[in-house]
């Protein structure tokens, strides 16, 4: 039973196509630095918006007509909805997927129940797997949804609620590494405060650092060689989430000593939400060596709250790949696309219509990052910017071999400082947009 009847495999026809329902920049075979874009890009779906979301908002409830979907949390239901995700991907053509526990499997009223039925699922997911192709990219566990993290799950002030939390996360850890995953994500939904009157911040960052240590401990212990990925998010819904951007997760790690096992997932809405660009945040990651995997997704400037729409910003994607070239790639994580189709475009074509959308926009993105960087105009800017460090008092400076002491007396010596150069910022804006 064909699930999208009316759409076939989408195809790249290139730039001058007008034809919606085919690439036009994305090319999976193309050769960028050396890598396909398949190989680059490794775009992901996210199983909880494309197969899950309704379009449900804090003012009303899903009106998204999903044929397969009967609004169940059947076994059944859970079933076919790997029939229609495989699909889904198939005919997209991507080669990875992402997903919460409670996404695929449903829970029910004993964790021995809510396991088992959780293993059924796994078990189909496997053999579609199989059947198909489609990797993993991560898994990892819903720790928010359930009135029992009201509090939070790993920062709950409710011990039961801490144990509770941590046998979600040893299953999800099982079947991610079951299914082949390439990571497992650690996303704090609700791991924050919402008064500190009532907070204990110490103890319950303590306990969140443990929480991580006994899930590396226990992945190592059953063979589990993905990668381990925090994801940053300033707020909504809580006040504040310990997580709040990559400074403040680094900042978390080294004082817990997980610097050197978990990376960051950076999500672009989480960057807008903290203030930063996605650049910024990417860049802050990769030069500490700690750029895992993306949630790709953009949130609209006029909301203040998270609305994960499609990425179709051609600037966008471009700093972005600017930042994932200059690493080398992003693997063994990806491009996953944890956005959602608007609450108005209910129906299931637009689905395609909003991930070819988010395709094409990174893989022109990629394309005009990679002349950039083949051109060096950025690059040989921003070194002759730094150029008084690669000489003379600079770079006695850079070597630690300047101290305030000599530094004074060399100021004394030459009686005042050279003037700047320009910064040059609308000359280089305006250098992208002749890429763009």
């Amino acid at each position: 039973m064909s699930y999208f009847p009316e759409v076939p495999t989408i195809q790249y026809e290139g730039p001058e196509s007008r034809n919606p329902l085919a690439f036009k920049h994305y090319n999976p075979n193309e050769v960028i630095e050396g890598q396909t874009m398949r190989e680059l890009l490794r775009f992901s779906v996210a199983y909880w918006h494309t197969f899950r979301g309704l379009g449900a908002d804090p003012f009303g409830p899903g009106c998204a007509v999903r044929p397969w979907d009967d609004g169940s949390d059947s076994l059944e239901n859970a079933l076919k909805r790997v029939d229609v995700a495989f699909e889904f991907m198939q005919k997209l053509g991507v080669d990875f997927y992402c997903f919460h526990d409670r996404d695929v499997a449903p829970e029910r009223s004993t964790l021995k129940e809510t396991n088992e039925v959780f293993d059924q699922v796994a078990d189909k997911l496997l053999e579609a797997q199989q059947a198909t192709g489609i990797k993993l990219l991560w898994g990892t566990a819903n720790l928010f949804s359930h009135a029992r993290y009201m509090h939070g799950a790993a920062t709950s002030c409710n011990a039961d609620v801490f144990a509770h939390a941590a046998a979600a996360v040893k299953k999800a850890i099982e079947v991610t590494h079951k299914l082949g995953g390439a990571n497992y994500v650690f996303w704090g939904g609700r791991e924050g405060y919402q008064n500190l009157y009532n907070t204990d911040m110490k103890r319950e960052l303590d306990h969140l650092a443990k929480f991580m240590h006994m899930a590396k401990d226990y992945a190592k212990s059953i063979g589990f060689e993905g990668q381990f990925l925090f994801e940053p998010k300033p707020k909504e819904p809580t006040k504040h989430h310990y997580d709040f951007d990559v400074a403040a997760c680094m900042n978390f790690l080294r004082q817990y000593g997980l610097e050197n096992d978990v990376k960051m997932n950076i999500e672009t809405n989480h960057a807008t939400l903290a203030g930063h660009t996605m650049m910024h945040e990417l860049e802050y990651a990769r030069i500490q060596n700690s750029l895992g995997s993306v949630d790709a997704n953009y949130g609209d400037l006029l909301l203040g709250w998270d609305t994960d729409q499609f990425p179709t910003d051609i600037y966008l994607t471009t700093q972005c790949m600017l930042v994932i070239l200059k690493q080398g790639g992003i693997s063994p994580g990806g491009l996953n696309f944890d956005a959602k189709v608007r609450r108005e475009s209910f129906e299931p074509i637009d689905l395609f219509h909003a991930h070819i959308g988010g395709m094409d926009a990174f893989a022109r993105g990629a394309k005009i990052a990679a002349k950039i960087r083949q051109d060096g105009v950025l690059d040989e800017f921003v070194k002759n910017r730094y150029s008084s460090y690669d000489e003379g008092i600079g770079q006695s400076i850079e070597k630690g071999e300047a101290s305030f002491v000599s530094l004074e007396q060399y100021m004394l010596e030459k009686g005042d400082s050279a003037p700047n150069a320009s910064g040059r910022q609308e000359y280089l804006e305006n250098l992208i947009n002749q890429y763009i």
